[in-house]
């Protein structure tokens, strides 16, 4: 059986250990209280850190934020900048105090895009960090899915260029191996905020046996309390991974 369909967890285990979120609303939220779009990215920044408490509260043992995907290039320019500009102040303000509570940071996606001031606070944070254990904390920034999988074939299609791998031996636990975040488990609840049904390119492979939730509520107004409503459904959900109902409680009760 492929890492992908790894069978569930005991059913006494309620919080996932990954927890992957597409933070969806910000610009809405903010159009609503008829101010500028920015306004609302720095409330949604706020929400950040008290997803960050939660997840630190309730034992969640990897957090996967999408916080600007590769298409997120084409909005306008002005709104790009200020957002790089968010994004700058941010690694500067916030990861001492990160590293003090223990999160790992970690960023996923084309990091090339970004200027160099971003890319040196990047490497300064993934550096700073990169020991602590409370809560990974990945923060997928000029980042599709689609790409993820792409880098993760030519990596391998260089091995087998220069002879280290052969093309019969890439299977789905060789391509898992070079997805980025391959060294975490896969997400085991997925949320969307702001009442759009789909994933958007997020960690498409990553994603293939996540449970997926979904909420009206804007990114900014994210609390404990729709975290926990999250959670809450997440542990009342049978988990089969392909199998049947009765397989995954056989599996259960011998491990039991």
């Amino acid at each position: 059986m492929s890492s992908e369909a790894t069978p569930p967890a005991p059913a006494t285990v309620r919080v996932p250990r990954h927890l992957a979120i597409i933070m969806d609303g910000n610009g809405r939220w903010a159009e609503r209280r008829r101010r500028p779009r920015m306004i609302g990215h720095r409330a949604g920044a706020r929400a950040v850190n008290a997803c960050i408490d939660f997840c630190l509260d309730r034992g969640v043992q990897a957090l996967t934020l999408f916080a600007f995907s590769s298409e997120n290039w084409g909005r306008p320019e002005d709104e790009v900048g200020a957002l790089m500009k968010l994004f700058l102040n941010a690694l500067e303000s916030e990861v001492q105090e990160l590293h003090r509570r223990g999160v790992r940071v970690r960023f996923i996606g084309e990091r090339e895009r970004f200027n160099e001031a971003i890319r040196a606070r990047m490497h300064v944070a993934e550096t700073l960090t990169e020991a602590n254990t409370a809560l990974h904390l990945g923060i997928a920034a000029s980042y599709g899915g689609r790409w993820d999988i792409a880098q993760a074939a030519r990596s391998l299609a260089r091995d087998v260029a220069e002879g280290r791998l052969r093309p019969e031996d890439i299977d789905e636990d060789a391509v898992g191996a070079r997805i980025a975040l391959a060294d975490l488990p896969m997400p085991d609840l997925f949320i969307r905020t702001g009442g759009d049904l789909r994933i958007s390119n997020f960690l498409l492979w990553q994603l293939a046996y996540t449970e997926l939730w979904f909420t009206d509520t804007l990114w900014p107004d994210m609390n404990a309390i729709v975290l926990q409503q999250a959670l809450d459904d997440y542990a009342n959900r049978e988990r089969r991974f392909g199998l049947t109902g009765a397989q995954v409680a056989g599996w259960q009760n011998e491990i039991s």
